[in-house]
């Protein structure tokens, strides 16, 4: 419960006091009430720890299955529109933007929600799905759509979503976790690389066209040109 707390103190600058985290953080509600309804899913009562469930996303607009597991100091910041499937697992340190999806691919049974590492960011509107897992630090970027396994300390933008940025596994800084703008842009990368392409093939395009124009003025003699046209309409080269 504290560590949700500090969590939160740590990454959000809005956060001007516990009291105000107490209050005003729909995501630690929503955590709260998941410990609840997670104990209850365990003791294998009917209905209730869904009830919970409706509860929870009724007050805050999160929707966590009480079968999902939650590590302690996970924080879900703003956390309208957030879902997170009834066999996910959350490692601790993670920070979960607004709608994000931790869901399934079909009607499987058994684990079919992925698993998240330690210390991992998953940016606003961002899908996870599938029985895959995420290592610790790992960096998800807002909008992208994950359906395979990421390595630890990487980063993952783009639909589907793709390693743009490989890590060795090791903890970034707060300000590095939260610098969203500092996302590669693989699109942009492949544009320029095509133009570079572009670029090189229109050269050598016009050197042989300059050597094919040399070539044609080096071989040809006006005068003659002319004298065999003259014949030609004379009826002489018939």
């Amino acid at each position: 419960m504290f560590e949700n707390i500090k969590i939160i103190k740590k990454f959000d600058p809005a956060a001007k006091s516990y009291l105000e985290i107490i209050l005003c953080y729909p995501g630690l509600h929503a955590l709260w009430l998941h410990k609840l309804a997670h104990l209850l899913y365990r003791l294998r009562l009917p209905i209730i720890p869904r009830l919970f469930n409706y509860l929870t996303r009724f007050l805050t607009g999160i929707d966590i299955h009480p079968g999902a597991k939650i590590a302690p100091g996970v924080f879900i910041d703003h956390g309208a529109g957030v879902v997170i499937g009834e066999t996910a697992i959350i490692g601790s340190g993670s920070l979960i933007f607004q709608g994000v999806t931790l869901g399934g691919t079909g009607k499987e049974t058994g684990k079919r929600h992925p698993t998240i590492g330690k210390n991992v960011v998953i940016g606003a509107g961002a899908k996870i799905l599938g029985n895959i897992t995420v290592e610790d630090h790992v960096r998800v970027g807002a909008g992208s759509v994950v359906m395979r396994n990421v390595p630890a300390g990487c980063t993952v933008v783009g639909i589907p979503g793709k390693v743009v940025k490989a890590g060795d596994g090791t903890s970034d800084s707060m300000e590095q976790m939260l610098e969203h703008n500092q996302m590669p842009d693989p699109i942009a990368k492949v544009f320029s690389v095509l133009l570079e392409k572009v670029e090189t093939q229109q050269q050598l395009i016009n050197k042989l066209y300059e050597k094919q124009q040399l070539l044609e003025k080096s071989n040809s003699n006006p005068q003659e040109d002319d004298l065999f046209l003259q014949e030609f309409i004379h009826g002489d080269g018939i």
